[in-house]
């Protein structure tokens, strides 16, 4: 049943990708009627049935023949220009990290072995992605582009595998024993391009049961007409990204480009069911091709994806997004990963069990060096999620190490800055302290009883948009304002006293980010009298907490 199951969707697959085709067919037919019906017209004219020198009729037809010609020459220009559009456009390639055969050669070997298993051409490369996603990426041949020769020869073919692809083998067997037909002449098989924190969080095997179904895909990419149908659907959507690009352009290239755009949009339109029909047939298939391998670890695997997702949007959101903002990107995001989702397993009771995995062999072990390939991807991360520094802000990594002096300390004197000169630099008739650098805390906590959270919240967020010059972080937080904005402001002034006190030092938590630590221990129990003191006024709880701690309100508090 299994295997009837995965011919019929390959059918299926084949039949929607057709469809696509056809369009495109239909499309080109469309453009070339003009020009057929010209013709028509002009050699009737030559031979004397259509409109014959001297015929009454004959001014009729020659107009008509004038006019056909000139709309099938404006329709030939057109379409030339589509084509032209359509081959040169740049296809949309997700940024990843290349991760070479000899940087991962475990790696590799069993990417092929279970391409091997299933029958199925294996991936030529692999790349990381800083995401917790995986997927096949066509190649540069297939986005309309040269193929570039290869620099360095290809690996040797394993044991009872054909090397040469004249020979209508891929990795030992002939694409009729998995799609019903023959090898393409020229295959190019795609990258698999892999999450980062698959490879760090999760062991070989549930990476191997994990892989299979995005393996198995390689077999579909290789079908003509799968490829076709994806080259044009991705050359059409290239073509409409192309055209609302136009807009930033120089103004003549403004009409032809929306034109082409508006073209493209229609054929998008009517071709957009057939081919997310085909990727899902496409998808279906190679799921049931991949249940030869490790069918039953796969389930716990898609458990450990979910898992991997929760605790990478946590790292992201805590802890790379502030050091981020301030132009420091911390350089082992994915050792970041492995332990936040360590430490959410010990926390999480639907976790439990989890940790008893942790004795297996991880994924990253299939790396030569898996400390350089996290760097590039924190990089890559870095770059592709984080604003650009503003002027004067350095973008330099960070180790985990030094992230609680370098960026947590950090953020926290920068923001009780931003609370002292909302407080005392914005008022003329009081310029504040003679000393920017420092303020006493017990200046600012009375000045803060007699300023309305509003206003001071106001004064904040353009403090702060001032001193981080970066724009909006995507995946960030919503900006806080008001009282929230004023307590996160004036728990930073109360954490910079503890640390001028010598009673507490800054600590990072995985999953939760900026951390007070008093005796080496976190202290969750300064939100609470910060919120009396901002939003009531009462601030008797928080001197209390002062007071325990050991930090004097009269001494001066660093700011820088």
């Amino acid at each position: 049943m299994a295997g009837t199951n995965a011919t019929d969707g390959v059918q299926a697959a084949r039949a929607q990708a057709q469809a696509v085709l056809r369009l495109r067919g239909r499309a080109v037919a469309l453009a070339v009627l003009p020009a057929a019906v010209a013709a028509v017209l002009i050699a009737g004219g030559l031979t004397g049935h259509l409109g014959a020198a001297g015929a009454a009729d004959a001014p009729g037809w020659d107009a008509a023949r004038w006019a056909v010609s000139a709309v099938a020459l404006i329709v030939l220009l057109v379409a030339a220009a589509f084509a032209l559009a359509l081959v040169r456009a740049e296809r949309p390639q997700v940024p990843a990290v290349p991760l070479a055969e000899s940087s991962a050669p475990e790696l590799y070997r069993m990417v092929r072995e279970v391409a091997e298993r299933m029958e199925v051409p294996a991936p030529e490369r692999i790349a990381l992605t800083p995401d917790c996603d995986s997927w096949l990426e066509d190649p540069p041949a297939r986005s309309g582009r040269p193929r570039a020769a290869r620099t360095t020869p290809p690996p040797a073919p394993a044991a009872g595998r054909a090397s040469g692809r004249a020979s209508g083998q891929a990795n030992g067997h002939s694409l009729d024993d998995t799609l019903g037909r023959g090898l393409p002449a020229e295959p190019v098989a795609p990258t698999l391009v892999v999450g980062s924190p698959f490879i760090w969080w999760m062991r070989v095997a549930e990476l191997r049961a994990l892989l299979a179904p995005v393996i198995a895909g390689t077999a579909c990419s290789a079908d003509p007409d799968i490829a076709a149908a994806r080259n044009f659907v991705r050359g059409l959507d290239a073509t409409l990204g192309l055209a609302a690009d136009a807009r930033r352009g120089p103004g003549w290239r403004r009409p032809p480009l929306l034109l082409l755009g508006r073209i493209a949009a229609v054929l998008l339109r009517r071709g957009a069911g057939h081919a997310g029909e085909m990727e899902r047939a496409v998808a279906g298939w190679a799921s049931e091709r991949a249940r030869q391998v490790d069918y039953g670890l796969r389930i716990a695997a898609q458990e450990q994806v979910g898992l991997a997702y929760a605790g990478w949007d946590r790292l992201l959101t805590r802890v790379a997004l502030p050091a981020w903002r301030i132009g420091r990107w911390p350089s082992r995001l994915d050792a970041g990963v492995v332990a936040a989702l360590t430490e959410l397993s010990r926390r999480d009771r639907l976790a439990e069990g989890f940790e008893s995995r942790l004795g297996e062999r991880p994924a990253c072990d299939l790396l030569e060096e898996p400390g350089l390939m996290d760097e590039q991807v924190s990089r890559l991360a870095a770059r592709l999620l984080a604003a650009t520094p503003g002027p004067g802000t350095d973008w330099t990594p960070v180790d985990w190490e030094e992230y609680p002096t370098a960026v947590v300390e950090r953020i926290w004197r920068t923001q009780a800055a931003e609370l002292g000169a909302a407080l005392f630099g914005t008022d003329p008739a009081d310029p504040g302290p003679a000393d920017p650098s420092a303020a006493d805390l017990g200046g600012v906590l009375d000045r803060l009883r007699d300023s309305p959270a509003s206003g001071l919240g106001d004064r904040l967020t353009t403090a702060a948009a001032a001193a981080t010059g970066l724009g909006p972080v995507p995946g960030d937080q919503p900006a806080r304002t008001g009282a929230d904005l004023v307590a996160t402001h004036l728990t930073a002034l109360v954490c910079c006293a503890a640390l001028d006190a010598g009673a507490a030092e800054p600590g990072l938590d995985w999953l939760d980010g900026p951390v007070l630590l008093v005796d080496g221990v976190r202290r969750t129990d300064l939100a609470a009298p910060v919120a009396l003191a901002v939003e009531q006024g009462e601030q008797g709880p928080l001197r209390a907490w002062l007071d325990a701690v050991g930090v004097r309100l009269e001494k001066p508090v660093r700011l820088r």
